[in-house]
Formats: C-alpha cells, sequence, structure tokens
C-alpha cells in the first residue's frame, strides 16, 4: 500500500481546506437528508406486543419508559447465523450509547431485541459487558412484521426501527432502516473512516472477515 505523500504543513492546509469545503457541503447535505426523514408520514401500530425483559414482561408501550420516542435495535435470529449470535450485530450493540441519560433528555429510549429465549439472550448480554436494555420479542411476531423489505430477503436481518407515542398516546412507526443504513449509528466504523487505513474491508473475501467478538481479539 502506497502511502501518502509527504509535504510540508503549508501544502497539507492547501490539500486540506479544499477537502473541508466538500465536508461541509455533505454536512449540509445531511442536515437536509435527516430533515426529510423527519418529515416522513408515519403508521399506526395497532398491536402491543409482548415482550419478555429483565424486569418481567413488558408491552411495546412500556418499553418507550414514559418517553415520547422508542429506538429498537432488531438483532439477527441466531438460527441465521449457524447458531451464534451475531457477530455483526455484537459491534453495533458495542458502539451504543454508554450513558443513554443523553437520549433521555430528549424525551427517547433505546432498547435491543433479539427474538430468541430471553435467558438465551442474557448470557450473551453478560457476556459481553452491555447496559444497554434489552428485550426478547420471543413467540410474537413483531421481529417479522418491522423489519421491512427494503431490501430482498430483509426478513432476516439486523435493523432498526423507531416509534413515537402520539398527542393521541398511540404508538407509530416513523422510520425503519437496515444494511448500510445502519452504519450512521457505528461509532467504530465512524471513527475509522476519518483515518488514512478506512475500514480495512476493501481486499477481505466478505465484509466483516476480520471482526470478532470484542472479547476474542488476540492482541
Amino acid at each position: 500500500m502506497a502511502l501518502p505523500e509527504v509535504v510540508s504543513r503549508d501544502e497539507w492546509f492547501a490539500a486540506r481546506l479544499p477537502l473541508l469545503a466538500k465536508e461541509k457541503e455533505h454536512s449540509r447535505a445531511r442536515d437536509a437528508l435527516h430533515a426529510e426523514r423527519q418529515s416522513l408520514p408515519m403508521f399506526l401500530v395497532d398491536e402491543d406486543y409482548g415482550f419478555d425483559t429483565p424486569e418481567g414482561k413488558r408491552s411495546l408501550r412500556d418499553l418507550f419508559d414514559g418517553r415520547r420516542q422508542l429506538i429498537v435495535y432488531h438483532f439477527m435470529l441466531p438460527s441465521v447465523t449457524g447458531g451464534s449470535f451475531c457477530l455483526g450485530c455484537s459491534f453495533w450493540v458495542d458502539n451504543m450509547p454508554a450513558h443513554l441519560e443523553h437520549l433521555h433528555a430528549r424525551d427517547t429510549s433505546l432498547v435491543v431485541d433479539c427474538p430468541v429465549p430471553l435467558a438465551e439472550f442474557l448470557e450473551h448480554k453478560e457476556r459481553m459487558g452491555w447496559t444497554v436494555p434489552v428485550a426478547s420479542s420471543f413467540g410474537s411476531s413483531f421481529y417479522d412484521d418491522f423489519n421491512f423489505e427494503l431490501v430482498p430477503e430483509a426478513t432476516k436481518i439486523p435493523g432498526i426501527s423507531v416509534f413515537l407515542r402520539g398527542d393521541d398516546d398511540r404508538i407509530y412507526c416513523t422510520y425503519s432502516t437496515a444494511f448500510r443504513g445502519t452504519d450512521l449509528v457505528n461509532n467504530t466504523y465512524n471513527y475509522l473512516d476519518l483515518t488514512f487505513l478506512g475500514r480495512q474491508e476493501k481486499d477481505l473475501p466478505f465484509k466483516w472477515a476480520w471482526l470478532r467478538y470484542h472479547d476474542e481479539y488476540e492482541n
């Protein structure tokens, strides 16, 4: 791999400033995209699904914990990944905020749902050291109902759904995404994208060939 050219500090700034202008343009485009996302219509969720949680049985409404908004990460079924808990999903949950108080301050709750018996997922949660709230929609249709077919076979992949409690106190779905749409919330990727080497996935046999559970890296 050829390393970047070595130049003087002034030459570096001369190269950096045009990129800064493009980054600012990208930020404005991203803000416009966020605004367009927030102007999407929503649809009524007319079933109050049941979940198993460490606190006992809870409904979808209960998962809001009294807040206006709820973000749910759909953890991939182990049956799709050969019986183990998905490395990619584990990577994404590793990158979730350690302090949810900042989300709570904006009237938003975050929950990870995995549609397997709760005890199985809690074992994995304990191993990973996660503090994010988790739930199990095992036995309900929630996972299939909200892994929308935005792409082929999307019902079997991880994704994110966002819900709102309306002024009428009913629950609405406002957004859903999957695949690369979830990159936005993976801070490891966002940090790597700032570096020269980047994500270092281009020449791998598949995107996540490098990935391990965080307690399995050798060095």
